[in-house]
């Protein structure tokens, strides 16, 4: 493995995180609940429930700032190493897995974690394992 330094871009990662953070965090004072897109996703397909606006409105910003920044400056180039039917079952195991696990890495690995919840670093140790080994099983072992 090696690092393309041209293409390292360690202050854009940083301010792309502490928007993230700061975007939970509001999230979190505003509405007094933590910024889990699965949850927020999933009470949004509940008939009843409160604060959808404010749930509603979370998730369009999430869809519409790609759409915003490229306004100002072109998207990177996004490449997917595998067709459509690897994707959506991608997807379904990420969403089976977000109901299992009661969250999904937004809720556990950015608010959860930052709140010290032994939950939550459980749970995200146990993503980034799963992450670890799938990568380590697509790419050394099955490709051989």
């Amino acid at each position: 493995m090696s690092i393309d330094w041209a293409a390292f871009t360690p202050w854009s990662a940083l301010a792309g995180g502490a928007l993230i953070g700061l975007a939970a965090a509001l999230f979190a004072l505003v509405n007094g609940r933590v910024a889990g897109i699965s949850g927020l996703l999933g009470s949004l397909l509940q008939p009843q429930g409160e604060g959808r606006g404010e749930k509603m409105a979370f998730l369009l910003g999430l869809l519409l700032a790609p759409l915003l920044w490229a306004t100002f400056a072109a998207l990177p180039p996004v490449h997917f190493g595998t067709g459509s039917l690897g994707l959506i079952a991608a997807g379904l195991l990420v969403g089976i897995g977000t109901r299992y696990g009661s969250g999904c890495t937004s809720g556990h690995g950015v608010c959860g974690v930052s709140r010290l919840s032994p939950r939550s670093l459980v749970a995200t140790l146990c993503f980034m394992a799963a992450g670890f080994a799938t990568v380590f099983v697509l790419r050394h072992l099955l490709r051989g």
